[in-house]
């Protein structure tokens, strides 16, 4: 006598994908390294939200960092660009087909040193682009100088101590523009998941800054980026949690604990108020809030600002629904009269 053995059906999310179909090649970074944490939960997030994977499009400049696009969403479509110039390629990339949703992955060094520049510009234009820095303080493919983000008096492996002052990212994004700000510690997963399935609604520029320790050069006493010194030092804003769209909205909140921000496509996030009565609603707050953490030695998380109103690059550009790739020749090419007008107001 034989038994037929039916198979348990695979889990899948709400578009009938499995979370296979959302990771990418196995990593080849240092075991522990903090990026490995921020792409499983990249993995997570995208397939928490249903999200096609063939819809988005990853961008990253150079550096451990930079790798990180390899380790997940496999069937995206990516683009690996030079040192410090991924955000004038993903813009030039979401300016051809605004159907796309942007994601970037750099690190401290592709960011705050050769790529301020570019950084700078990326906020003041509010591309709808989600911005991942995995900082940890150090040039780790160069064997673990300080960059630009490393704290005053942090000391190298080799025993040197940083004496300059740094960059802060997040107070950098507030002031040029961008519209969603916040900081977390790839060691929080249920506060990063959160933080990124908010960035992946928002409409605009999320700049999400994740202290994400270097195991190798930066994981040492001494060190200001390291496992032990974010988690004694860590102190969180406030208690987060997201609920999509496409799910029950109709959320129980006791008043006066926690306040609901609504994203462009009517998500919620959700910020429970923890020791101090901080709200992401004005830039000068959240400056200030950030300084008094410099001030005290807390390594600050949370969500510092939302600006979900405010116009983006597409916007401002008054550009088309479709992507400018598909369009005809008709409508991309200037016809006759208009050369001819052209033409003649330059005489």
């Amino acid at each position: 006598m034989s038994t037929t053995v039916t198979p348990a059906p695979k889990k899948v999310n709400r578009i009938g994908l499995e979370v296979i179909q959302y990771k990418g090649s196995k990593t080849t970074l240092c075991a522990g390294c903090g990026h490995n944490s921020v792409s499983e939960r990249i993995v997570e997030c995208f397939y928490d939200l249903g999200i096609q994977p063939w819809s988005v499009a990853k961008f990253s400049g150079i550096g451990c960092s930079s790798k990180s696009p390899a380790y997940f969403l496999g069937l995206s479509h990516g683009f690996n660009s030079v040192h410090g110039r991924m955000p004038s390629v993903a813009t030039g990339a979401m300016l051809a087909n605004r159907t796309l949703l942007g994601l970037g992955v750099t690190g401290d060094g592709d960011t705050a040193s050769i790529g301020l520049g570019q950084f700078m510009h990326l906020q003041r234009r509010n591309l709808p682009f989600i911005y991942i820095i995995e900082n940890n303080g150090v040039y780790g493919l160069t064997k673990g100088q300080f960059s630009a983000t490393a704290d005053i008096g942090s000391k190298q492996k080799t025993g040197g101590v940083n004496e300059a002052p740094p960059f802060d990212l997040c107070a950098l994004a507030l002031q040029w523009g961008a519209t969603f700000v916040a900081r977390s510690f790839s060691g929080d997963k249920k506060q990063l998941q959160a933080i990124l399935k908010a960035a992946i609604s928002h409409k605009g520029l999320a700049v999400i800054d994740v202290i994400s320790p270097c195991v190798t050069f930066n994981d040492h006493e001494g060190s200001t980026k390291s496992y032990t010194y974010v988690r004694d030092h860590e102190e969180a804003m406030h208690e987060l949690d997201f609920v999509p769209s496409y799910e029950d909205i109709a959320v129980e909140i006791d008043e006066g604990t926690t306040r609901e921000v609504t994203m462009h496509d009517g998500s919620k996030l959700l910020i429970k108020k923890l020791a101090a009565d901080r709200y992401p609603g004005t830039k000068i707050e959240a400056l200030t809030t950030l300084q008094e953490a410099e001030t005290a030695g807390v390594v600050l998380t949370g969500v510092f600002y939302v600006e979900p109103e405010k116009d983006t690059l597409m916007d401002q550009l008054n550009m088309v629904d479709e992507p400018l790739g598909t369009l005809p020749e008709s409508r991309v090419r200037p016809g006759q009269a208009v050369l001819d007008q052209v033409m003649e107001e330059l005489r």
